[in-house]
């Protein structure tokens, strides 16, 4: 009942509600974004949901398009530009993902939506993730976020995935918004993200 009808339910109401009381700090961080990224403001990527189908997540883009001489992109670092570092040390720059949930592509709650390129990564248990709507944050993001290593953050969507349920999601929105006054987890030990997955032999 929860999982098919409360939840959803909820989610809805959540981000109406979230995104009309935001609205004032969205449209300050959108002029921000607009003016150091030269007009382009928002970051969108195909990512794989509930089920492995494939939507667009809409987050605002912290990070610039910049460049070296032969046309690579600039390390994640070098990219980061001083409001981008604000807003993601804010968690702001997640706050559009709420659109994402009021049309059904995702959670309030629920395991990150990683990148298509990992689906045929994973082993058996981690493609487990995907039984579940990905969330803006999750139980993996509450216990260490972008600090664990790949397998922590995998064995945290899976614990999340097998024991779902409406305390444990009101727990994890309650932490998220700790974690986000502590700006906790932000970055992993050696990049401002989260290192690339390239499997489980590696």
């Amino acid at each position: 009942m929860y999982k098919s009808f409360v939840k959803p339910f909820f989610d809805t109401v959540a981000a109406l509600i979230v995104l009309i009381l935001a609205l004032p700090l969205l449209i300050v961080s959108a002029f921000c974004l607009f003016i150091v990224n030269n007009g382009s403001i928002w970051f969108l990527q195909e990512r794989p949901g509930r089920g492995g189908k494939i939507f667009k997540v809409v987050k605002f883009k912290t990070m610039t398009d910049g460049r070296s001489a032969n046309g690579e992109l600039l390390p994640d670092e070098l990219r980061l530009t001083r409001v981008g570092k604000i807003i993601r040390s804010t968690s702001i720059d997640e706050l559009p993902q709420l659109i994402n949930v009021l049309k059904g592509d995702m959670s309030i709650v629920g395991p990150r939506p990683l990148l298509i390129e990992y689906l045929p990564l994973y082993n058996k248990e981690q493609s487990r993730r995907h039984e579940v709507k990905p969330g803006i944050t999750g139980w993996a993001q509450v216990n260490g976020r972008n600090t664990l290593s790949w397998p922590q953050k995998f064995a945290y969507d899976i614990w999340y995935v097998n024991h779902q349920s409406f305390l444990l999601d009101l727990k994890i929105v309650f932490l998220t918004i700790v974690k986000v006054f502590k700006s906790e987890g932000i970055s992993s030990a050696t990049s401002v993200t989260m290192e690339k997955f390239r499997g489980n032999n590696q």
